[in-house]
This record gives C-alpha cells, structure tokens and sequence, in this order.
C-alpha cells in the first residue's frame, strides 16, 4: 500500500530581505494542480476501477497463469502502485509542509482511508504469489524476459512466505493499517511540529532551537539544550506512549508472524542478510574508542574544557568562520563537486534548483529534518531541507541532492523495481557529500582551515556512524524490554542513556534532562531499525570513494551504472563491479578506517 513520504503555509515573509538569499519553495503541481482538481478526482476513479477488475481478474487465479498472463498482471499491478503512489505523494508532501494545518492533516488522512480501502482487494495478491510453486515460477521467467526482469520484486514478496498470515488476517492487518501505526506516526508529527521552545526571549521552533546546538556561543548552545530538554520532559508521557503503542502493535504482528527477532522485518525489507548487519554493528562498536572518544577527546581540548556538555557535541571551533553560507553559495558549491565528478550529475541536480523541486525555508508548522522524497517515476523527486546557512546546512544540502539524482537515475526501472532498499539508497547521498567535502578540502587556503573542514567532516561521519549504531542498539534495547511489559518514561530513558556513554567517550558530562532526548527522533517512530541504514551506507561509500580516489578505470560510468539499477539487483552484484563485497565482514573495517586516517591527521596537526 502507498505511504507517506518517509521523511515533513505556503505564505511566507520577503525572503529577499533574508541573508540566505531566496529560498525555493516546492511547485506540486506537477503532481496535482489543488486538492480538488480534476485531474485527482480521476485518478481516484480510476483506481477504484483498477482495483475491483484487478481482483476480479486475478483473486483464486494466479496459479492459472502462464508466463504472459503474469507478465500482463504485475504490469497492472504497477500501474495501479503509480497512480496510488502519486495521490499519496501529493498528500504527504503538502502535509509536510505544514503539518498543523487542519485542512491538510485531514485531506492526508481522507486519502490515506480511500486508498486503503481500495487497496484492500488487492491483499491477496501477495498472498497468492507466495503460493507459487517454485519450479512453475522459474520456468516462467526462463520462457519470458519481460517476466523476469521483475524477478527481484518475486524474490522480496517470496521471502515474507515463511512469516505470512491467513488471507483474512492479512486483509484485516491491511484495513487497520490507517488506524494503527499511520495514526500513532500522525500524532507523532504534529506533537513533534507543534512544540514551541523560548531560547533568549525567542519563541522557536524544534529545527531552529537544534540549530543553536551549533552556535559559537556556548551559552546559547547551552540555552538551547536546556529548553529542548524542559519541553521534551513536559511532553514525555506522550512519546514515551507513541513508543510504546508501536513496540507493542509491532510485537504482536511480529509473534504472528513467528518472526524471529524484532529486526528480521527491517532486514527483509532491505534485502540485507541479519549477518551483515550484525558484522557491521560490531566492527562500528569495537571502533568507539579510536573513533569518536578519540576525536572528542581532541574537540575537548580545543574548546579548552575539562568536560565535554552535550550541547558542545557539534559546537564548530574556536577557529571556525561562522558567516551564514547564502543560498546561492551552496547552490553552487554543491553542483561544482557533483560536476567535477562527472558534468552529468550536475545536469541532473539543475531542475531541483530551477523547477521548484526543492523546499528549503524553515517555516511554522513545516516538519523538521531532511528528506528526499521520489513520489513515482513518472514524475520526479521532491527534496525537503530547513536550510539555515550553516556548514551542515551545506553538507545536507549534498546528501539530499544525492538522494535525488539516485531516484531520477532509478526510475526509468519502472514503479516497481526503481526503489533502493534503505541500505543501497544511502549509497548516493553520502557520495554526494563526500564529493562536496573534498572540494571544499582541495580548495582550502590555509592549515587553520583545512583543520575546521576535516574535523566537521569527521563529526559528520562520527554523527552517521557511530551515533546512528547507537541509535539502533537504543531501538534493540527498547523492543527488547518492551516484550517484557509496559516501559515507563524513565524507563525509556535510562535505555538513552545506555548507549550514549558507551557511544560518546569519557570526555562528556551529561546534563539532566538529556535523557528524554529520544523523544524527537522520528525514524524510530516512522521506520522501525532504519537507522542502521546510515552507518551502511557511510561504510560502503567510503570504501567506494577509496576506489575512486584510487583512479580506478571507468569508475564513473560504474558508479551511474549502480545506481540506475535502484532496487532490481543485490548488493553484491552491485558492489562487484568495484571489487567490494559487504558480506566480508573485513569490508566494513575498511570503511572505519578512513573515519580513523581523518582523525590521525588531525591529531597530526597537533603535534
């Protein structure tokens, strides 16, 4: 079933005035022209249309086709994942941009309600291809090529046959589905968009009070941290029940399933074997201490503090110029590094820039974060930011771009076979950055410089890497006890907080109240053990860019190679152009130790 974009007012003040230039704004037209044209209206028809004769023709039937009978049936089940995929795209794009506006929470959820009501019929599809026999499938695909072109969606359906239900609980876990997580990760979001925090008088919201956890003044950092805190604390009862609805809801689907552990859906879905990710959850956790203690224990030190506060953990240095980067700038300090890589990831990234693809102003009720959003492949990617001038803002900026250009090169395999599992679809974002990053690395003018340009890059890495694996032993731990029964806010809590010392090093205090600071994470709310994604996907670029950096021959038409094939091959196949293998748990050692080499230099540099 179509979900909401995963990652979030339209009159706004003169952006002219502002230091960050102007700011572009999403054009959704492209998708629909309002919520009540006529263009919405038929295609709401005509997949209610679609639905029923879907059934009609197929429900009780599959077992009875031949190789083109199915080929005729999955195409008409992509087509109906398109036009149902567009109407949700539109919706939840529009949500996102302000999530308090009543008008478009609701048209959200009406949408969300018809389609799945619609969709309902279509349950058996699944179901029934699961039934296949095994041998009656392979020789479909080997007598028709369309056919199989479309194995790997066969493949990802087939390997949820030893976790499936009964027909009629899989249609009643389908109808539910608009009530029961999507309406917790409803409530999550517009809590989350509808927080207010007073910092020096000012009354923000969530995005622009993080972002005062990178000022150069340590007492507004520190401010800033403080007020999260005291508003996270007010409105912990209510995360602390989002979590726990959704560990429990997800228990009970999971014991139904006989599922073997919490994570095994996440791996399935990535298409990622438990093994993989369970060697590089290791070899990131064995790391701690020659990564991030070591870097923090450096950044101590040059903030020159006995301890570390968590507000200091992404403050810039002492040295570093703190003038806002406007718009345009980052514009083109982004596209200049996708270009000096190869002109065509340029051409690509331009419409973002110039065709309203992009929403980039923090406003009241907009959802915080980053997203790049692929809506469907006849149309184009959407990419969200709350740019606020910052180097980050920068580096974001690159990562979602990277995002794009992947779902752009991907779509041309079709609705169903251009999605990227999580793992792979974080493969582009963090190149994108990594390109960014050396430029700027290249063209720094003096030591002072190239020292604040390659300790922000390692926090980056520390912050994908390290904090995203504790993120995810957080997710381990805290469905872990909930199977044991009902957590209480403190109980989530201490769960925080032990993996954060673990994670960060001797080098930090923390303060009262830090605790509750998992109340605003959204991937634990919206995508279950997600997170485990980043620390993937650093890993493998940084062992790709090690090939690149290597003048590997050919390496730019390989790499668009990958990422063209989006979700219709596996990781090995897609790393073994490059010589890498993700199953060697060797592989992900090799990506840490460029995260280690940063920090050398830099200790380098000290000496």
């Amino acid at each position: 079933m179509p979900t909401l974009p995963t990652r979030q007012f339209d009159a706004h003040a003169d952006q002219g005035a502002s230091p960050l230039g102007q700011l572009p704004e999403w054009d959704l037209r492209d998708l629909y022209e309002s919520p009540d044209c006529d263009a919405l209206s038929e295609d709401l028809e005509w997949l209610e249309t679609a639905c029923a004769e879907f059934a009609a023709d197929y429900d009780g039937k599959l077992d009875t086709l031949d190789a083109d009978g199915m080929l005729a049936c999955v195409k008409r089940d992509e087509q109906i994942s398109q036009v149902a995929g567009r109407v949700m795209s539109y919706a939840g794009l529009r949500y996102y941009q302000n999530t308090v506006d009543a008008d478009r929470a609701k048209f959200m959820a009406d949408m969300q309600d018809r389609i799945t009501t619609m969709t309902t019929q279509l349950v058996f599809y699944t179901l029934e291809l699961n039934r296949l026999d095994d041998d009656k499938l392979a020789a479909m695909f080997d007598e028709n090529e369309d056919l199989a072109r479309y194995k790997p969606i066969f493949d990802r359906v087939r390997a949820m046959k030893p976790y499936q239900l009964s027909d009629e609980l899989e249609k009643f876990l389908h109808d539910q589905s608009a009530v029961g997580a999507a309406a917790w990760n409803r409530l999550f979001d517009e809590t989350i968009a509808d927080l207010h925090f007073t910092v020096d008088g000012e009354t923000l919201n969530l995005e622009a009070t993080l972002n005062f956890l990178t000022e150069q003044d340590r007492a507004k950092r520190e401010a800033a941290a403080r007020e999260l805190a005291r508003v996270f604390g007010e409105n912990v009862k209510i995360f602390a029940r989002v979590h726990n609805t959704l560990a429990k809801e997800k228990e009970i689907e999971d014991r139904w399933r006989k599922m073997p552990t919490p994570q095994t859906g996440r791996h399935l879905a990535n298409h990622v074997e438990p093994e993989v990710v369970e060697a590089l959850r290791n070899a990131v956790v064995a790391a701690y201490p020659k990564l991030s203690h070591r870097y923090y224990e450096l950044k101590r030190k040059w903030l020159g503090l006995d301890m570390l506060e968590v507000w200091d953990r992404n403050a810039p240095l002492p040295m570093e110029d703190t003038t806002l980067v406007d718009w345009d700038t980052a514009k083109t300090t982004v596209t200049e590094a996708y270009a000096a890589f190869d002109p065509r990831m340029a051409e690509i990234a331009e419409p973002f820039f110039a065709k309203g693809w992009i929403d980039a102003e923090v406003k009241p009720g907009k959802a915080p974060g980053a997203f790049a959003h692929p809506t469907v492949t006849n149309v184009h990617p959407y990419v969200m930011l709350n740019y606020l001038g910052k180097p980050r803002d920068v580096m974001t900026l690159a990562h979602e771009l990277g995002h794009g250009v992947h779902q752009v090169l991907a779509a041309d395999q079709g609705e169903l076979l251009s999605s990227t599992p999580l793992t792979l679809a974080e493969t582009a974002s963090v190149f994108g950055e990594m390109l960014t990053f050396r430029k700027l690395l290249d063209e720094a003018d003096s030591p002072e410089q190239k020292k604040v340009l390659l300790a922000g890059k390692v926090e980056d890495m520390i912050n994908t890497v390290v904090r995203q694996i504790a993120f995810y032993d957080f997710e381990c731990k805290l469905h872990a006890a909930r199977r044991e029964g009902e957590l209480t806010p403190d109980d989530i809590n201490a769960l925080w907080m032990s993996v954060q010392a673990e994670s960060l090093g001797e080098a930090f205090n923390f303060m009262e109240g830090y605790e509750t600071f998992w109340a605003y994470v959204p991937h634990f709310v919206h995508s279950p053990f997600y997170v485990y994604a980043y620390a993937f996907g650093d890993g493998l670029v940084n062992a790709l860019y090690a090939v690149y950096a290597s003048g590997a021959e050919g390496f730019q038409d390989k790499y668009f190679d990958m990422l063209k094939a989006g979700g219709s091959k596996h990781h090995t196949e897609l790393l073994a152009p490059f010589g890498l293998d993700a199953t060697d748990p060797a592989f992900w050692d090799k990506g840490l130790q460029m995260i280690s080499d940063l920090i050398d230099e830099l200790e380098a540099m000290e000496a």
